[in-house]
Parts: C-alpha cells; sequence; structure tokens
C-alpha cells in the first residue's frame, strides 16, 4: 500500500494536468509565449488519448488499494478517480468556448462618449462611408461579433 499509493496520486495528478496545464496557459488576457503556447496546443492534442490510457492505470491502481486501504486514503482514491475521469471528460471538450462570451447586442457611441483611453487599440473599418471602430480589449474576450457596416454585413473577430 505504501508504494501504490504515491504511485496513484503522482498518476490522478499527471492525468489532471493534462486538462490543467493546457487551461492555464490559454487563459484570456494573460501573456502567452510561444513556448507555452506550443506546450498547451501539444497537451491539448494529445490529452484525449493520454487521458484514457492513464484513467485506466490510475482507475486499476485505485482498485488495488481499496480492500487494504484506510478510511482517509478511501476518500482520496473516490476523490482521485472523480477527478482523473472529469479531466478525462473535459478534455475531449472545447472548454475554450466556456471562456468567451458572445456579444448578445453590441451597442456603438460616438468616438468621444467611449469612455476609452487615447492609448486603448481598437480595430477599425470604413466601408460606404460609415465608419466603426471595436474596442480590441472587449473583441479579445468575445472574439466575433456581426455587424452591418455601410450596408455590409461583416463579422468582426481577434
Amino acid at each position: 500500500m505504501k508504494t501504490r499509493f504515491p504511485i496513484f496520486a503522482a498518476l490522478a495528478l499527471l492525468t489532471i494536468s493534462l486538462f490543467l496545464v493546457p487551461a492555464w496557459i490559454l487563459q484570456p488576457f494573460r501573456y502567452q509565449s510561444l513556448s507555452a503556447l506550443r506546450l498547451a496546443l501539444a497537451l491539448r492534442t494529445h490529452a484525449p488519448t493520454l487521458t484514457l490510457i492513464l484513467t485506466g492505470i490510475t482507475a486499476i491502481f485505485g482498485g488495488m488499494m481499496w480492500h487494504s486501504a484506510r478510511w482517509w486514503q478511501r476518500i482520496a482514491i473516490v476523490a482521485g478517480v472523480f477527478l482523473v475521469f472529469a479531466s478525462t471528460f473535459l478534455a475531449r471538450t472545447n472548454y475554450f468556448e466556456w471562456m468567451f462570451h458572445p456579444f448578445t447586442s453590441a451597442q456603438f457611441a460616438p468616438a468621444d462618449k467611449t469612455g476609452l483611453a487615447s492609448s486603448d487599440m481598437v480595430m477599425a473599418v470604413r466601408i460606404n462611408g460609415q465608419s466603426r471602430a471595436y474596442p480590441i480589449r472587449e473583441m479579445a474576450y468575445h472574439h466575433v461579433l456581426n455587424d452591418t457596416v455601410g450596408g455590409v454585413p461583416i463579422a468582426v473577430t481577434y
């Protein structure tokens, strides 16, 4: 039991990290280095297969420890297996969609009434004499906005 529990804990942490590390790295409004992005995308690519394999091994270790485990170790086994199964499920979902909320109705105002600082970056478009500017800060959070500018439907994305 003494040698199996650390192995079980390490397997569980490894499996959970396959979900958590990319989620942590790819948070909106955080600096993301090229090497961190590469790591996150590599983990996202391989996490579905790796979590499935590690979940099986972790569950086997948990089962092997169950009969000789004390009550608090059984609680840790159940919690660990639950978190491993949750991570395995989440590794197969697009949880990044949960971080961003689409615009339901955009509101526009004249430039002098927006409250934007002079240092705020915007994406601007001018079509048929009509202009719009979309603050990068808002677009980075929402990612996409459907709009009509100068009578032309557009999709603004960042």
